[in-house]
């Protein structure tokens, strides 16, 4: 069993009543995780470990619901991701002062969306569990995550036939 889902359970976690768009709030000098559809009584401070696992509520209320314009494949992908992050990586992320936005944060919903709007085509505002589709992290420092690339073979295309001189005088 995954241990971050055995830490939930062993702390009795509720599932959330509602869900709502990603937002990180900042009081004084305080900085939280309010959710993904802002729930400001979920409030999950970051600045205090949860055991161990500041990330498991996160996760936790990202597997409530898809968030809003996320599309399914994407969202079922993401916490495919985040619980093999969690289980390589949590621990170092932790250490290495990463927050619950540096991982799964999203842009912002419109309030007036179009309806091609997708919330990852914003890739700066995008936390890093939402970029990883299935690759695997090999390297996480203070600043960076190096992701696993799919290797690609690509063979040069021949070079282009030379048309044959012409003849003289003509």
């Amino acid at each position: 069993m995954n241990p971050y889902i055995a830490k939930l359970r062993s702390l009795g976690f509720k599932k959330p009543a509602t869900s709502g768009t990603f937002k990180t709030l900042k009081t004084g000098s305080q900085v939280g995780f309010e959710g993904f559809e802002g729930d400001k009584t979920k409030r999950i401070s970051e600045n205090r470990s949860h055991d161990g696992a500041p990330y498991v509520v996160v996760l936790a209320i990202l597997r409530e619901r898809c968030p809003d314009h996320i599309d399914l494949h994407d969202w079922q992908l993401a916490i495919e991701d985040a619980c093999r992050f969690l289980a390589q990586w949590g621990e170092q992320a932790e250490l290495l002062g990463w927050t619950a936005r540096d991982l799964f944060g999203l842009a912002p919903v419109l309030a007036k969306p179009t309806p091609s709007y997708r919330r990852l085509s914003r890739y700066d505002l995008t936390g890093l569990i939402w970029l990883l589709r299935g690759r695997p992290v090999v390297a996480l420092t203070e600043a960076t995550a190096a992701i696993q690339q799919r290797t690609w073979q690509h063979h040069r295309l021949p070079p282009p036939k030379q048309a044959s001189p012409r003849p003289p005088g003509r």
